[in-house]
């Protein structure tokens, strides 16, 4: 079953503001807990910040970040999401599927051909709003790490 549209919980908001960035604890979280991007240096995580639409899911009342996501697109066409984070404090109540959504729901203004994303995990998370395993992976190929 397809959630299209789940909520943010109580009390979180949604934000594609670069300035609520709060650019060291992703750092953190992304360098020392996600298996994806364990000893990525600040430098390097900076730079992809800078050059991504970057989503944050904040406290509403403390105002503190408690989950984001990064997206690589050129707005036309094409979106990778990656570095898509909640933190442990805050797991189980929905913020990961609701964050994902919203991403979704930004992107769509957009018409964009397709989204991709790659997870070794979290297959439940994006299945909820739409995502799909490829129907033709043959075709995909990558120069690099894989």
């Amino acid at each position: 079953m397809t959630d299209t549209n789940p909520a943010l919980p109580d009390g979180y908001e949604l934000s594609t503001d670069p300035a609520r960035i709060d650019a060291g604890r992703v750092h953190h979280w992304l360098s020392t807990d996600a298996y994806w991007a364990l000893g990525r240096p600040r430098a390097k995580q900076d730079a992809a910040i800078a050059g991504s639409l970057n989503f944050g899911v904040y406290e509403t009342a403390s105002g503190d970040q408690v989950a984001y996501a990064r997206v690589v697109t050129d707005r036309a066409t094409f979106a990778w999401l990656c570095d898509v984070y909640v933190d442990r404090s805050a797991r189980g109540t929905g913020l990961g599927t609701a964050l994902v959504a919203g991403v979704r729901d930004h992107l769509a203004a957009h018409g964009l051909r397709r989204i991709l994303l790659g997870t070794a995990d979290a297959h439940g998370v994006y299945e909820k709003i739409g995502f799909k395993g490829l129907q033709n992976p043959d075709m995909w190929m990558v120069l690099g790490e894989q």
